[in-house]
């Protein structure tokens, strides 16, 4: 029988280690996908996984992400092998990195500044309140593109589009959330 995530939430609060399991069987696979798009290697993705487990054992207590447990662990599997990814020096990885910090350039200039750091926050909010207008279709593509660093050949192969088709979607959400965001004088 599937747990729920609060029954897995409150596995990890007793810290019972069946909730290492019960977790891999839920979203195990899910885990690994989002480690392997970033690191590109199935073996270090499996590493990153069995990190985000050892992270998730150790943010839990205190969080106790009962309602939001998949988005709680795609977000530490994400930093985790972001952080792999660069401390293993790949080439390869860091231009695709790259590709995508310049894309999402054109609508959010770099912050070098504390100042503009400390806004990072609105700056996040913003974007979330522009995705929440968004037809579920573009902001599950926006989201696979910047978040889960997908390929659009891979986007555009899993919502049958030609690739060309997804980049030019990409292209003007960045254009329209650039422009959400100078209306909100966020930037």
């Amino acid at each position: 029988m599937r747990s729920t995530d609060g029954d897995i939430v409150d596995m990890f609060l007793e810290r019972n280690e069946d909730a290492i399991n019960a977790t891999s069987e839920k979203y195990g696979r899910r885990i690994r996908n989002i480690a392997f798009r970033i690191v590109g290697n199935i073996q270090t993705a499996e590493e990153c996984e069995n990190d985000t487990y050892l992270e998730a054992w150790n943010r839990i207590p205190p969080s106790e992400p009962r309602t939001y447990l998949m988005a709680f662990l795609s977000r530490i599997a994400r930093t985790i092998s972001i952080n792999r990814s660069v401390s293993d020096h790949r080439l390869k990885r860091f231009a695709y990195i790259d590709e995508l910090s310049s894309e999402m350039e054109q609508c959010i200039a770099s912050s070098s500044s504390v100042e503009k750091e400390v806004d990072a926050k609105l700056l996040i909010e913003a974007i979330c309140s522009f995705l929440k207008k968004q037809p579920k279709e573009k902001r599950v593509i926006f989201m696979r593109r910047y978040y889960y660093l997908e390929k659009t050949s891979a986007i555009a192969k899993c919502f049958g589009y030609k690739e060309s088709s997804i980049r030019s979607i990409l292209f003007r959400m960045r254009n329209e959330l650039r422009e959400y965001l100078e209306k909100e004088e966020i930037i």
